[in-house]
């Protein structure tokens, strides 16, 4: 059974791909064994992708995620409000007085912790957009062996159809001819072949 499966790939990999079995990639192989074995190629990319994700991988994404969202924003800018208002209106017995010190300083922190943070996020964006386009190859790779296994099989389809037509219609000939023979008066004519 594991030769004639290894006979079929063989044959796959040459006849969709034009390639011996050996020059095959590790892809190409696993989608010629689905279509081969009549199997679904398709997966959930991004449940695949957070299972593979460490605790930290995704902790930066929810925290890229919230630090570039509407909500984000807002409450940032109520903060800076708030501080600032606070500061201007405590002016000597202020902890931040004006120019700000203390809240550069914080501002400075944050974007130093949250750049880092994001351009990981980035990084596993594109990591997670590299899967996903691997994944419709694959798919695509599939369907376009579907589709040439489809259009052999019609090709096989027609040409018996054409034959049996065919057949028929020397069957009829020779009714025909027969019938004319019989009509005239004549012998009947044989086709000698």
């Amino acid at each position: 059974m594991a030769n004639n499966a290894t006979e079929k790939l063989v044959h796959a990999a040459e006849r969709f791909l034009g390639k011996g079995e050996t020059a095959l990639d590790a892809r190409e192989r696993r989608v010629l064994q689905n279509a081969l074995g009549h199997r679904a190629l398709a997966e959930d990319t991004n449940e695949t992708f957070y299972e593979e994700s460490t605790f930290g991988q995704r902790l930066a994404d929810r925290v890229a995620a919230f630090g570039g969202s509407w909500p984000f924003l807002i409450i940032f800018g109520l903060v800076l409000l708030v501080w600032v208002g606070l500061n201007l209106l405590l002016r000597a017995e202020a902890p931040d007085p004006y120019p700000f010190i203390f809240l550069n300083l914080l501002l400075s922190m944050l974007a130093a912790v949250q750049a880092p943070v994001i351009m990981m996020s980035q990084n596993r964006q594109s990591a997670k957009d590299r899967m996903v386009t691997s994944h419709d190859y694959e798919c695509n790779l599939k369907a376009e062996f579907e589709i040439m296994g489809l259009h052999e099989k019609v090709d096989r389809i027609r040409d018996a159809d054409l034959k049996e037509l065919l057949v028929k219609q020397q069957e009829q000939i020779d009714l025909l001819t027969q019938l004319l023979s019989q009509h005239l008066g004549e012998a009947p004519v044989t086709e000698s072949n």
